[in-house]
């Protein structure tokens, strides 16, 4: 929990709020400082100003606000690109015949990594989220799922699943792109987690994250090693030595640069909320819509309803709503910029859809 805390009223005054933007599950936006921060830098490439030393620093700032915000020691954090090859990481440490257990329509970032281990035996199963901890049994070697669901905001009982998987000696792999941002995650709880920057973290696309605790980080191989995993960076860019970091930083893909120059002011305004108030907010809000709907509330920032052919998002587009489109489902996402106007708008265009 960040030792100081800013008020998430004040923090949605550091966006410039788009009306009826209720998409931060596919894409977030960015607060007005990584804008800055991004149009600085291109102008400084442009006139042959940038700094490679600078945007080293952006990185570095990036790594400790996503420590703060997930509650482990930096050290225990790597930077990459896409939850995918973090993931991939994991699944190349697995042995021949392994056993993986994930969620039935998880997002395929956390799945296709360990199907592409299918010939030397790792075996996939999926089950469905409300049965995950249940399905732990003897002979699983490690649980890989969103803490959050994708297409539906379903959040996953941890709890169970992480005494589950202790109870018969299974690791744990936890996807946390579509919770940290919005959800208080505590990353400690588990052997692994990934997270795509790019949604509830309001960065730009191309910057994610792992945590590995450091007796699960000695038993994984740095598949991506480069110069920027090496022990002294600078030092690393010429062989033939390898000598890579001691702590999770061996792990380090070499970051898009510009990506994190965008991503560290977004980190660092949202490593000062408490996540609880952002909780509190964004669940209001997607509960506020649900009442004016005549359905229960969840406590998930993201609302589902049914639209297998679509009309009911398009319907929300004429009254200016951005939302998504998800497996068969409209999907809105409220975040820190949305206010009590967004879901008023958004219940007009549903409730007059449905009386059509």
């Amino acid at each position: 929990m960040p030792l100081t805390t800013t008020p998430v009223t004040d923090l949605r005054a550091a966006f410039s709020p788009v009306d009826g933007y209720l998409d931060a599950a596919t894409l977030g936006l960015p607060p007005r400082a990584s804008a800055d921060a991004l149009r600085e830098a291109l102008d400084a490439w442009q006139s042959g100003r940038a700094d490679a030393a600078a945007y080293d620093a952006a990185v570095r700032r990036s790594r400790a606000a996503y420590a703060r915000l997930v509650g482990v020691p930096v050290e225990h954090v790597a930077v990459g690109s896409q939850a995918s090859s973090l993931v991939g990481v994991v699944a190349a440490g697995l042995p021949d015949g392994a056993e993986v257990v994930v969620v039935d329509g998880d997002f395929t970032s956390v799945v296709f990594p360990f199907l592409a281990h299918a010939d030397r035996g790792v075996r996939v199963r999926h089950v469905p989220l409300d049965r995950l901890a249940d399905e732990v049994r003897p002979g699983t070697d490690l649980v890989a799922f969103s803490l959050v669901q994708s297409r539906d905001g379903r959040v996953a009982d941890a709890d169970a699943v992480c005494a589950a998987a202790a109870a018969v000696g299974a690791r744990t792999l936890c996807d946390t792109t579509q919770a940290a941002g919005w959800f208080p995650v505590d990353a400690s709880r588990f052997d692994v987690t990934v997270c795509s920057a790019y949604k509830w973290l309001c960065g730009p696309r191309g910057a994610a994250f792992l945590t590995v605790r450091p007796d699960v980080a000695a038993t994984l191989r740095p598949l991506h090693a480069g110069w920027y995993a090496g022990a002294d960076v600078w030092a690393s860019v010429y062989g033939p030595d390898m000598t890579l970091a001691p702590d999770a930083r061996r792990f380090d893909v070499s970051p898009a640069w510009l990506c994190w120059v965008g991503l560290a002011p977004a980190l660092e305004l949202l490593a000062a909320v408490d996540p609880r108030e952002v909780r509190a907010h964004d669940a209001r809000l997607a509960d506020t819509l649900r009442a004016r709907l005549g359905l229960r509330p969840t406590g998930s920032a993201i609302v589902v309803l049914p639209d297998a052919t679509g009309s009911l998002r398009a319907r929300l587009a004429e009254h200016g709503v951005r939302a998504a489109g998800r497996g068969g489902g409209v999907r809105l996402a409220f975040h820190v910029w949305c206010s009590e106007a967004d879901v008023e708008r958004a219940a007009e265009a549903l409730v007059a859809a449905h009386a059509l």
